[in-house]
């Protein structure tokens, strides 16, 4: 599907864009692949293992933290002083066999004029894995990890700011690819042009059902249902 704006405003183009930013689960992924899934059942198991307590009120718990802390891992270390080290090991030991490679989406980021960067609440280790089995780990020139932002999650502002100033990227000439809204608000103020990667008819994960990631507001430019069609859009229009 090619971009569309998400709202009446005026959205934000790519004429200027030097610098691409990716989230990556459910994002240079589809949800479809339910890799995501194993990463949450990791989770609860963790939760129960560590507490001593059933899989149900592990999941809940788990949520709950979720929910107010915008991690589980950061209501793990607020709370309960969890190594978060420990955590994001024990979470990502999964089997990366669901993903597979995206020749299309390669050629379209290969092709992206400036820098490229993943910016994720994962670890380099995980993105590393999930970017290698798609097929586009040597594309990227820097992986920004929820470790290299001491351990504080997106949408906090402070993210960005650490991101930005780590790689040097001005935000007014840079593009955000996100498949939660609430994580393009801070962006969009920035000055990025932003863009939410939202799947047609799959039946997503829990996170993007949030009330808070319903398509609205000013700090969505763009909503696409297929990152490689939006991407060779792009190209094709610049």
């Amino acid at each position: 599907m090619a971009p569309e704006p998400s709202s009446g405003a005026e959205p934000r183009s790519f004429k200027t864009v030097e610098a691409w930013i990716f989230d990556l689960d459910n994002t240079l992924y589809p949800p479809s692949s339910r890799l995501f899934e194993l990463i949450d059942q990791r989770m609860s198991l963790f939760i129960a293992d560590r507490f001593g307590i059933d899989g149900i009120s592990a999941r809940a718990l788990q949520k709950h933290y979720y929910r107010k802390h915008g991690t589980t891992l950061r209501g793990l270390m607020t709370v309960d002083g969890i190594d978060p080290h420990e955590f994001m090991d024990f979470v990502h030991e999964i089997d990366h066999g669901r993903i597979t490679a995206n020749p299309a989406l390669a050629l379209a980021i290969e092709r992206l004029p400036g820098k490229r960067f993943i910016l994720t609440n994962g670890s380099v280790k995980h993105a590393e894995d999930v970017a290698k089995a798609i097929g586009i780990r040597d594309l990227f020139d820097g992986i920004f990890d929820i470790a290299a932002a001491d351990f504080v999650p997106k949408p906090e502002s402070v993210v960005y700011e650490r991101f930005l100033a780590h790689f040097g990227v001005a935000p007014e000439r840079a593009a955000m690819f996100e498949d939660l809204a609430h994580n393009l608000i801070v962006p969009h103020q920035l000055g990025m042009t932003t863009v939410l990667v939202t799947p047609d008819g799959e039946d997503v994960s829990e996170r993007m059902r949030h009330a808070e990631d319903a398509v609205k507001g000013p700090h969505v430019d763009h909503v696409t249902d297929d990152l490689t069609a939006f991407l060779e859009e792009i190209l094709l229009n610049r």
